[in-house]
């Protein structure tokens, strides 16, 4: 079974789900998780038949329309209707990886046994998710409170024939696939269309995507600051151990003990220096690096809360005999944290640019712009350019959304969290932040050629493996194909555990 994930009472971090996600592990429900979903279920059932008062979503309706009591006969059919009307999706389809990982959470919150949703209906969702049949969803629509409603809605469409789906890069209806496997489609119970709607698994989605980049990044951002360091003639000493136990921020220390670490045995690193000091997006890699690391920590910390938690409404406690109507659905927390990382990794770019604008001085030994016969030749001043674009339209897409709120459903949820934008605009700074250290990789190591001394052993096998892929720049020529592959590059990076 080393190719499925069981679903159980395990908490799940961030490596775990990079497992999951990365390996194309299939999941399985385990018996304990079976048997939660059936007796929630059952429980909800027997409850809706002795209670004479209304209860939220089950037979009543939604949001501005709770105080109005439905009828017994038409409570499936109240389900259905919560599910067509929601799907309102607007803007760019929400790219597949993105949408499988909400398949997974949605799975994975459903599983506990707080839903009241049948059990047919959590494994239908799970043979979407182990065949990639993903569901077309899209980026705008969720105001991040009453959970994700309208992208959860296009997530849901398919399991009852409607919708889209994206198979094998075809598009089919939801009706189409369910005919293509033999499936039938759910005729949603009372409250199932609400637990399938209500929940944050669009923000989280995102959020465990955005953080699988950010590892990814801020590892190479470290190994790139080293680069560029040496490249540059950079001292060593702002990387002493002693400096950063006096500010013993973790995320400082654990930085510079990284850079001192690949570092080691570099030629250029111990030659005799003719400056006193570095400019500051050297000389403070430790406490701007690790800064964001420290952010980052935390919204590591709230995204992995989130996603082992149950996020739909009302919650059924079967033990407790009780069924709560509450606002776990509110996205506040993701909210900040995504605004938080976006800010984050916007300064890792900020910084990066730093650097490859440095390196393209003409300071330190190095030719103008990092190329034979300046001015006959403009060498890589045009990147850096590049990279000042990116980095600005970072600043403008780290302004936090969970600032705003704007008033729905009549006034009933007058506040939400506008945590599905800050998750959106979060990946979109990760883009840039790709491009950013993929101008700085290709300016690093240009610099480091002109070099007559070795850098690291491991510097030097890591830029060697690069120069498989973007040769050294003798002359002129069309600079977007060196770009494009050192982005590739960086994408194609596989990191076997996120820690």
């Amino acid at each position: 079974m080393e190719h499925h994930h069981i679903i159980d009472d395990k908490f799940l971090n961030l490596n775990d789900l990079w497992q999951i996600f990365s390996q194309n592990k299939k999941l399985q429900l385990s018996d304990e998780s079976r048997k939660k979903i059936v007796k929630a279920r059952r429980f909800l059932d027997r409850k809706i038949k002795s209670s004479k008062r209304p209860l939220y979503g089950i037979n009543t309706g939604f949001g501005a329309l709770h105080n109005i009591k439905i009828d017994d006969s038409q409570i499936n059919r109240l389900q259905e209707n919560l599910v067509i009307s929601h799907a309102c999706g607007i803007g760019d389809e929400v790219p597949e990886p993105i949408v499988k990982l909400m398949l997974l959470l949605k799975i994975l919150s459903l599983s506990k046994g707080h839903s009241g949703v049948q059990l047919k209906t959590v494994e239908l969702l799970i043979r979407f998710y182990n065949n990639d049949i993903l569901p077309v969803v899209y980026e705008q629509g969720s105001l991040g409170a009453s959970g994700d409603l309208v992208p959860l809605a296009h997530l849901s469409l398919p399991l009852m024939g409607e919708g889209k789906v994206k198979y094998q890069n075809e598009i089919f209806s939801g009706n189409e696939i369910l005919k293509k496997f033999g499936w039938q489609p759910v005729k949603f119970q009372a409250k199932e269309g609400l637990a399938l709607l209500n929940g944050t698994q669009f923000m989280s989605a995102y959020g465990v995507y955005n953080l699988f980049a950010t590892k990814k990044f801020l590892y190479l951002a470290d190994i790139l600051a080293a680069l560029s360091l040496d490249a540059f003639d950079g001292r060593i000493e702002p990387f002493d151990a002693l400096v950063q136990e006096v500010r013993p921020h973790q995320g400082q220390i654990q930085t510079a003990a990284f850079i001192r670490d690949i570092l080691e045995g570099s030629e250029l690193i111990k030659q005799p220096k003719k400056h006193v000091q570095d400019p500051y997006s050297f000389r403070c890699i430790p406490q701007v690096h690790g800064a964001s690391k420290d952010a980052v920590a935390y919204v590591e910390r709230t995204i992995i809360n989130e996603i082992n938690a149950v996020t739909d409404n009302p919650l059924i406690y079967p033990d407790e005999d009780k069924i709560i109507s509450g606002g776990n659905f509110h996205g506040e927390p993701l909210a900040l944290s995504l605004d938080m990382l976006a800010i984050a990794m916007s300064e890792i770019a900020n910084i990066s640019e730093r650097r490859t604008y440095q390196l393209i001085s003409g300071r330190r030994g190095l030719p103008a712009f990092l190329v034979n016969e300046p001015g006959l030749n403009s060498g890589l001043m045009i990147p850096q350019y590049a990279s000042a674009s990116a980095v600005s339209q970072n600043k403008q897409l780290a302004t936090p959304a969970s600032v705003d709120s704007i008033e729905s459903s009549n006034g009933q949820e007058d506040h939400v969290s506008m945590g599905a934008n800050a998750a959106t605009k979060a990946y979109r700074v990760l883009g840039n932040v790709q491009k950013v250290l993929a101008i700085e990789l290709l300016t690093a190591s240009q610099a480091l050629a002109f070099r007559k001394l070795k850098t690291s052993p491991f510097l030097q096998n890591f830029v060697e493996t690069y120069r498989q892929e973007v040769s050294f720049i003798e002359k002129d020529r069309i600079l977007q194909k060196d770009i494009a592959k050192s982005i590739e590059f960086i994408r194609d990076m596989r990191l076997e555990n996120i820690s």
